[in-house]
């Protein structure tokens, strides 16, 4: 619930009103998000084509500061930038965007909220003093989503998207990178979502973090967007300290848990070993999905690893799938939060994904994919994501029931996570 509070307050502190100010741009004049993409490309001297080698970035390392003191502390209205997605024009990015639904495919959003966001991020630490071509000397990545939440259900595939984005709270090499996307319709902006993304600054080989500019606010909506990321650091610091890999459930977990357990136990029967499944249930270990994806160039990110949008576009897809599956209907994805960017993923690599339903409430479901990559010599496993997706149903769903006491803490982790995300 703490983390839905705090991103509802962003609305309150002025989110809407902020970017109000640049409402009367048309989206005609606005660059793409492929634009984007390839000005990201130059800026970094990412590598074109896969046979050729990729540029030496690591003589920029000496561009970097020691002290994040040496570098000119940012306003957040100088990071404000934006992009159209331009369906209404192009037909042929459509075909890439439209699902069988004629609505738009949310993981392709995805893959634009992560290009967006560190295009966003570049310009909040741009050199004025370099000349136009120059590289930049810092490698910026995703570190966490750290939630997107609806507003509308359906997406048209034939209007242009907006997105308006900038930094509004900064560390010593982090960044908070708030967003917003809205669609033209009727001759109106229509808001489609709000997304809130923690950015990272590493050197030139990503090897290492790098210094970014302090944000200043100056407006009482830049304080409140600061605080606002402030809370939200303290929040991901006391949801670690009291993640269930590390303390007991709390006594009202327990107590839900043996309640569950005691639901399952044959009642014609004295056993704790004799388990039924309610009516109108399903056992968690019945939901489990799974999919396995070979990391070929073509979804190479700027610095030669797997793109984050793409591994979030797989997983929310399988995501989807599995409620699919559980709904027997079309689902609706109501949040997305907490995802987690532990490690990169190498191009080459055999990706696993492994997707169930770990919690439902009412016509809601939380679905949780847990990705990681498998070494085919040594058959060793390493997580590299975990995602969670909230979806709704149009129709009532059966209730997910934990077997075992690992199952438990998976539908406790979903709980969770659903009370953060939607808190319905």
């Amino acid at each position: 619930m703490a983390a839905r509070r705090l991103f509802s307050l962003c609305h309150q502190a002025g989110t809407q009103s902020r970017f109000v100010l640049v409402r009367h741009v048309s989206s005609a004049t606005l660059p793409s998000i492929q634009e984007v993409r390839s000005k990201l490309k130059d800026l970094v001297g990412a590598q074109k084509f896969w046979s050729v080698e990729a540029e030496d970035r690591s003589k920029l390392a000496s561009q970097l500061p020691v002290s994040q003191d040496e570098l000119t502390p940012r306003r957040s209205a100088d990071s404000r930038q934006q992009a159209v997605i331009p369906l209404s024009t192009n037909e042929r990015l459509r075909e890439k965007y439209i699902n069988f639904f004629k609505g738009i495919r949310f993981g392709r959003i995805l893959e634009d909220l992560d290009t967006f966001a560190v295009w966003v991020s570049y310009q909040h630490n741009k050199d004025p003093n370099k000349a136009e071509g120059q590289k930049s000397a810092l490698s910026i990545v995703t570190a966490l989503v750290d939630r997107i939440g609806m507003h509308e259900q359906f997406i048209y595939p034939d209007c242009d998207i907006r997105m308006t984005g900038n930094v509004t709270w900064t560390g010593k090499t982090s960044m908070e990178v708030t967003m917003q996307l809205e669609q033209l319709r009727m001759e109106k902006w229509h808001k489609m979502l709000d997304a809130c993304f923690v950015m990272v600054a590493r050197d030139p080989i990503n090897k290492g973090s790098a210094f970014v500019h302090r944000v200043v606010p100056e407006t009482e909506e830049d304080k409140a967007l600061f605080q606002l990321g402030e809370s939200h650091k303290k929040m991901r610091k006391e949801q670690t300290l009291q993640s269930l890999f590390r303390q007991p459930p709390t006594a009202e977990e327990r107590q839900s848990i043996h309640d569950i357990f005691l639901s399952t136990l044959n009642p014609k029967s004295v056993s704790f070993r004799d388990r039924v499944k309610p009516e109108n249930t399903l056992w968690l270990d019945d939901t489990i999905l799974k999919n396995v994806i070979i990391c070929h160039p073509e979804n190479r990110n700027l610095y030669s690893k797997m793109f984050g949008g793409f591994l979030m576009r797989q997983a929310f897809e399988l995501g989807w799938s599995n409620a699919c599956l559980y709904c027997k209907s079309r689902p609706f994805i109501e949040a997305v939060d907490d995802i987690m960017f532990r490690g990169p993923v190498e191009v080459g690599s055999l990706l696993f994904m492994s997707s169930e339903v770990v919690y439902t409430k009412g016509q809601y479901l939380q679905v949780r994919v847990h990705a990681e990559v498998v070494d085919p010599k040594t058959g060793e496993h390493e997580t590299t994501n975990i995602f969670h997706f909230s979806f709704s149903s149009p129709q009532p769903i059966p209730k997910v029931l934990p077997r075992t006491y690992a199952e438990s803490m998976l539908y406790l982790s979903g709980k969770r996570h659903f009370e953060s995300a939607v808190g319905k």
